[in-house]
C-alpha cells in the first residue's frame, strides 16, 4: 500500500469514528434517541476493541513501513493505545464489561494529549517546549483531506473508545442489576 493510499485509509477510518463518536454522545445526551444503543450494548467492547487495534496497527504501519518517526506526543499517545488495544481485547474475549474500568482512563488521557497536539498542529505557538527538533511536535507528516493528521486520527480513535465504553448494558439499562457490579454472594452452610 503507498503511502496516500495508506492517508485516504486511515483518514476516513478516523472520519468514520469521530463521527460515530458524536453520534453516540448525542445519542446518550438525548433521552428520545438512547433506544437504538442497546442493539450496541452487547457487542460494544468488541467495537472498541478493534477501534484500538486498528489505531494500534496504523500507527505503526506509519512508522515502521512508512518510516515516519513518531514525535514526541505520538509516543505518548502510543503509551495510551497499545495497552488499550491489549485491554479490550482481552475484555472483548472475555465478554466482560467490567474492561472499562481500567480502559476509559487510557483512553481519557490518550484523548486529552492528542487533542493538545492536534490543537498545536494547527497553532505551533500553543506549544510548550516538548518538541524535538527531528520530530517537532508541532509540524504533521500529513493532513488527509486537508485536516486528519496523526493526532487527528488518534483523537478519533480515543473518543470513539470512549463512547463506545459509555454504552450502557442491557441490564442496567432495563433496571436490572449492572453487570459490572460486584456481586455479593450469600455464604453456604456446609454442614446441612
Amino acid at each position: 500500500m503507498s503511502l496516500a493510499a495508506a492517508i485516504r485509509f486511515f483518514s476516513v477510518l478516523a472520519i468514520v469514528a469521530g463521527a460515530g463518536a458524536l453520534v453516540i454522545a448525542t445519542m446518550r445526551i438525548v433521552p428520545a434517541w438512547r433506544a437504538p444503543l442497546h442493539h450496541l450494548s452487547e457487542s460494544a467492547v468488541a467495537l472498541a476493541a478493534l477501534v484500538a487495534t486498528t489505531a494500534m496497527l496504523g500507527s505503526l504501519y506509519f512508522s515502521e513501513v512508512q518510516n515516519l518517526t513518531p514525535c514526541r506526543l505520538c509516543w505518548f499517545q502510543r503509551i495510551c493505545m497499545y495497552p488499550l488495544a491489549l485491554v479490550l481485547v482481552i475484555g472483548a474475549w472475555r465478554r466482560d464489561r467490567g474492561v472499562r474500568w481500567y480502559a476509559v482512563p487510557l483512553a481519557v488521557v490518550g484523548l486529552v494529549i492528542s487533542s493538545y497536539h492536534y490543537l498545536i498542529e494547527w497553532n505551533p505557538s500553543l506549544e510548550a517546549g516538548e518538541c524535538d527538533l527531528t520530530a517537532p511536535c508541532t509540524v504533521p507528516y500529513f493532513r488527509g483531506f486537508g485536516f486528519a493528521s496523526l493526532a487527528f486520527m488518534a483523537m478519533c480513535g480515543f473518543a470513539a473508545v470512549l463512547a463506545l465504553l459509555s454504552i450502557p448494558s442491557q441490564e442496567s439499562s432495563h433496571g436490572h442489576e449492572d453487570a459490572d457490579e460486584p456481586v455479593e454472594l450469600e455464604p453456604v452452610d456446609a454442614v446441612r
